[in-house]
């Protein structure tokens, strides 16, 4: 039985309260979608068609430590030939690269935007649904197409360039459910803040953004102004300029700050002085903080609430662990060697750790409890071996494989979170005392 069967199935004909596999979040008709959209077609009978390949990808990122013809092989991604033989490794290639980039992308701009608004939805704050912005950084490959299109990161003369090449991504997220709402990526070269202009068009309407100081106030005001009560949350420089106009309380005022003349002439939309919310506080064993706001109504957004929530900005820190510790293995790079390749295993790592944050989710409203308290790690492994089963079982086998099923997600949940729990950054390892290859130039 193929995936595709397996998985309707399980989730269909088994029972109606099993387990429905990660997989059909996605619907049939939205691959086609995407497909269709982005010009993909196969125009004739292949091993590997378009919709196979699609899920290769999704596949890559799911089973990081799985070459990818063992991954073709053990998910039952092709269709089979006359002869028996495995679909070769330059054939996968090859397919992916008639795939493209394009479909993924699609595809994660409309289930991701459809998935963060019903999430956000679900756990507003006053009216408002929560997201989180934050920018870092994922090494590729060292291959010669890769550092000439991606760059990396310049330590000096002494050092020189970064071992690997590096792309710099920026993301939005819901954050109570860690799903993507948005994703851009490109050259290491090319600023955060040029990112996060265009990713901001795709922020929702009645929405509040936690962002971290380092977010430039100019970009934040461009935030605001782009759409209906799209609001920030941010962390004030200690060197920011600030006026006070109105105090609202003793820690809570209404202020007006200066933009630069420079950020001015870049955009003239953007006006001298921009008036915002301060909200000054400190937490136990830390300096004293003050938090800028678009939300101007103390008495809608009382302060002591917009304090406990900025520190929800943490969850997409949370998030990119996820992804780079646990996903893709905490291994140096990913897998591509060419720069369409990167970006194509991109999309597919975006978009399959939203597939596994929506059934987090779902699983978590079965629970009865927050999303944050279903281990990501617990439900990765659990999703794989599902995938794995589907693509290997017999219907006989299905009743059995559903009661373990049912089982083993008791086993998801975690304890709940100590509120005022706070440590200083550290790590126990600070470097390696190998010699350093350098890359080859």
């Amino acid at each position: 039985m193929r995936l595709e069967g397996a998985l309707q199935y399980t989730a269909l004909r088994a029972t109606p309260d099993s387990f429905e596999n990660f997989t059909r979040h996605i619907e049939p008709a939205q691959i086609e979608e995407a497909l269709a959209a982005t010009g993909v077609a196969t125009m004739r009978k292949r091993r590997l068609p378009a919709v196979q390949v699609l899920w290769i990808v999704l596949g890559m990122a799911l089973f990081r430590n799985r070459a990818i013809d063992r991954v073709v092989a053990s998910l039952d991604l092709c269709l089979p030939s006359s002869t028996g033989r495995l679909v070769a490794k330059s054939a996968i290639a090859e397919a992916r690269q008639r795939l493209g980039e394009e479909p993924l992308a699609y595809l994660f701009h409309v289930t991701g935007a459809e998935w963060s608004a019903r999430s956000g939805e679900r756990d507003p704050f006053h009216g408002l649904s929560v997201y989180v912005y934050d920018g870092t950084t994922m090494r590729v490959p060292d291959s010669v197409e890769n550092r000439a299109a991606f760059g990396g990161q310049s330590a000096g003369a002494q050092r020189g360039m970064s071992g690997y090449p590096m792309v710099r991504v920026v993301g939005l997220m819901t954050a109570r459910s860690h799903i993507l709402s948005a994703f851009r990526f490109a050259d290491y070269g090319t600023g955060e803040v040029t990112l996060a202009n265009d990713l901001w068009r795709e922020v929702p309407d009645r929405s509040l953004t936690l962002v971290d100081r380092g977010a430039p106030l100019p970009s934040l005001v461009r935030l605001h102004r782009s759409g209906q009560e799209k609001h920030f949350l941010t962390r004030a420089k200690s060197r920011t300029p600030m006026k006070t106009v109105k105090r609202l309380s003793r820690r809570d005022q209404l202020v007006e700050i200066p933009l630069s003349s420079a950020a001015r002439a870049e955009d003239p939309d953007l006006p001298p002085v921009v008036c915002l919310r301060a909200i000054q506080y400190q937490r136990r064993g830390f300096r004293p903080s003050t938090l800028l706001t678009s939300l101007l109504d103390a008495e809608r957004f009382p302060a002591d609430e917009c304090v406990a929530l900025y520190h929800e900005r943490w969850e997409i820190e949370l998030a990119y662990d996820e992804v780079k510790t646990h996903l893709l293995a905490r291994e140096e790079c990913i897998r591509s060697r060419t720069p369409a390749g990167v970006r194509q295993e991109l999309w597919g790592i975006a978009l399959a750790y939203n597939l596994i944050r929506v059934e987090i989710e779902r699983i978590a409203d079965e629970l009865g409890v927050v999303p944050t308290r279903v281990s990501f790690v617990n439900a990765l492994d659990l999703i794989r071996d599902e995938w794995i089963w589907c693509a290997n079982s017999t219907p006989g086998a299905i009743p059995k494989q559903l009661a373990d099923l049912a089982r083993r997600i008791k086993l998801l949940v975690l304890p709940e979170r100590r509120p005022d729990r706070a440590f200083p950054r550290a790590v126990k390892i600070k470097m390696s005392n190998y010699s350093r290859k350098r890359p080859t130039t």
